[in-house]
Order: structure tokens, then C-alpha cells, then sequence
């Protein structure tokens, strides 16, 4: 499969501190793209080079065959960016900001028309179509901001955050479409916050840390790095000594021992649970709750990052923010 979007040995530094750190990455053409990592890893940074927001201070970025750094402008032409706040105008309605951002791409006016409304229709805003948008919610403007993302029929769609804050239904909402564009060829390079929305969507998923990639492969594959599948037991505080020495001839690694909780690494699936149900019997331990548990991309993050992702917040890049589609 060709590669839409390519950095290379990207870097980005403002003064001592390093945003980018020699970043490669290569995205697929019509997939989505996972962008993870904590607070101020670089991802904000990195989309931000390779829409042509922010020059970095050396590598190259290629998308959909455009060097964005050698032809800027060209590259504006094949891109739609949804960033981490919503960037209509507020004082406008809904079909008159898509209207306005058709025309600014130089669309005739017939084909704005038709193309706003396409879009209110796709993302369920029909009847909010003539309300100005100082009196949306928040999960609307956020579906007008990617449906103004759209309105040039873009090839590469960037969307960073673009759940931050939308309730479940609305989050959901917003996965269909974003999966509808792909299957339509659209290739999407996603930044998140939220984990379950890029096992949801991304064919492969890139782990940055401090502006480097750390980790990189399918959502699987990434589980798979930290151990799979581990039964977990909870006995009294007195037993899990016991419970772990009755469980660790049945171990694929070290059985960890934390309070009541005792932690088996095991290969076998529901086959092991079934074993360590009768180890525990035999050794006269009661127990209170067992359950066979595969990785998490939660897993990944503390394994890699070491903290978990409910740490993680919307990222506020130290570059300073601007506004472009």
C-alpha cells in the first residue's frame, strides 16, 4: 500500500527544551493513523509541521507526494485540519461558515451551496443549519468544525483532538463518520486523548514520548508488548502470599503480589482460569473475585510512558497557537 503522509528525522526545538526529537512516521493512504502520548509529547507539534503551521528546525515531511516544507501552499490544497478548538465563525451560521470557507477554496457558488448542505446533512446538523453558531453546543460546533475540514474534499484529513469534550453519543457519532471518510479513501492522521477511540478507529497506532516515537504497530501488536493475557484474583490480605506461591507453577512470568490482588501472567486464555479455580481449591484459599484480563492500550502507556493514560490531558503545546484550515 503507497504511504500518504512521511516524516523524516523531524526537529523542533524552542530554546532548551526539545518539542521534536527526530520523529519519523509513515501513515498509510486511506487508514487511520493513531497519534498517542502524554502531555506534551509533540503530537500537537507534529501535526502542526506537517499541515504547514510551524517549520521545524530540520527533517522533511511529505504528504499525499507534496513536500510541505518546499510547496506550502500546494499542500493546503490537499489537506483538512480539525484542531483541538473548533475555529468556525460564531457570529455566522452554520451554512454561511461553510459557505464562506467553500468560496475561499474557490469553489463556484452553486457547488459551496450544494456541498454546505451535503455536509450539514452528514454530520445531522440540517436543522441547525440557518442558527448562528454562538448558539450551538459544544459537540455541535465541534461537527461543524470537521465538516468544515471537508468542504474541499481533502485527500488527508488531519483531526487533532476531535472528541476532546464531546459526550458519548456525540463521541460515537463522530467515530461513524470518521470511519465512513476512510472507507471512502480518505487517509486520517488522528491525535487523542482517548485511548478506546484509536483501538476503535486506527489501523496502526505510533506511541510518542518527549518528541520521539517509543512504540509503533497495530493495536494488538502494541497490547502484546506488555505481556498478554494475566489472570487476576482477589483473595483476603492474609491468603495472597499463599494464593501467588499456589499460582506460580501455572505462570508464564512473575506473579505480582499487590494487597488482596495477587497478578498471573499466563498464556492459554480460559483454559488457565479454570486451572488456577482448582490450585486454590486444593491449597484452601477462598476466593473473591477471579477474571482473565488482556492488555489495554492503558497497559501500553504504563508500560511505556510509565503512568497511565487517565493522566494524560489535551495537550498545550509551548509553540504558540494559530488558526488555519
Amino acid at each position: 500500500m503507497s504511504i500518504a503522509i512521511q516524516a523524516n528525522n523531524l526537529v523542533k526545538k524552542y530554546g532548551e527544551v526539545v518539542a521534536l526529537d527526530g520523529l519519523c512516521l509513515e501513515v498509510e493512504q486511506g487508514t487511520v493513523f493513531g497519534l498517542l502520548g502524554p502531555n506534551g509529547a509533540g503530537k500537537t507539534t507534529t501535526v502542526r509541521v506537517l499541515t504547514t503551521l510551524l517549520n521545524p528546525d530540520s527533517g522533511t515531511a511529505i504528504v499525499d507526494g507534496v513536500d510541505v516544507l518546499k510547496d506550502p501552499v500546494h499542500a493546503r490544497e490537499i489537506m483538512g485540519l480539525s484542531g483541538q478548538n473548533a475555529s468556525v465563525d460564531e457570529n455566522l451560521t452554520g451554512i454561511e461558515n461553510l459557505i464562506m470557507l467553500g468560496r475561499l477554496f474557490r469553489l463556484p457558488k452553486k457547488e459551496a451551496v450544494i456541498r454546505a448542505n451535503d455536509l450539514l446533512e452528514r454530520f445531522n446538523l440540517n436543522d441547525a443549519a440557518k442558527r448562528i453558531v454562538k448558539t450551538y453546543s459544544g459537540g455541535m460546533r465541534r461537527r461543524l468544525d470537521l465538516a468544515a475540514s471537508l468542504i474541499a474534499k481533502p485527500n488527508i484529513l488531519f483531526l487533532d483532538e476531535p472528541t476532546t469534550g464531546l459526550d458519548p453519543r456525540s463521541r460515537l457519532m463522530m467515530w461513524e463518520v470518521i470511519q465512513n471518510l476512510v472507507n471512502e479513501g480518505t487517509t486520517v492522521l488522528l491525535t487523542t486523548q482517548y485511548l478506546e477511540e484509536a483501538d476503535q478507529l486506527a489501523k496502526k497506532i505510533a506511541v510518542i514520548d518527549k518528541g520521539k516515537v517509543i512504540a509503533q504497530g497495530s493495536a494488538d501488536e502494541l497490547k502484546t508488548q506488555v505481556g498478554g493475557e494475566r489472570i487476576e484474583v482477589v483473595v483476603s490480605l492474609r491468603q495472597s502470599q499463599a494464593a501467588a506461591q499456589a499460582l506460580q507453577s501455572m505462570s508464564s512470568g512473575k506473579v505480582v503480589v499487590e494487597g488482596d490482588h495477587v497478578q498471573v501472567p499466563v498464556s492459554g486464555g480460559g483454559v488457565k482460569v479454570v486451572e488456577a479455580v482448582r490450585a486454590l481449591d486444593i491449597a484452601k484459599i477462598e476466593i473473591k473475585e477471579i477474571q482473565l484480563r488482556r492488555p489495554t492500550l492503558d497497559d501500553v502507556f504504563l508500560s511505556l510512558t510509565g503512568h497511565h493514560a487517565e493522566e494524560i490531558k489535551v495537550e498545550e503545546d509551548i509553540a504558540p497557537k494559530k488558526g488555519r484550515r
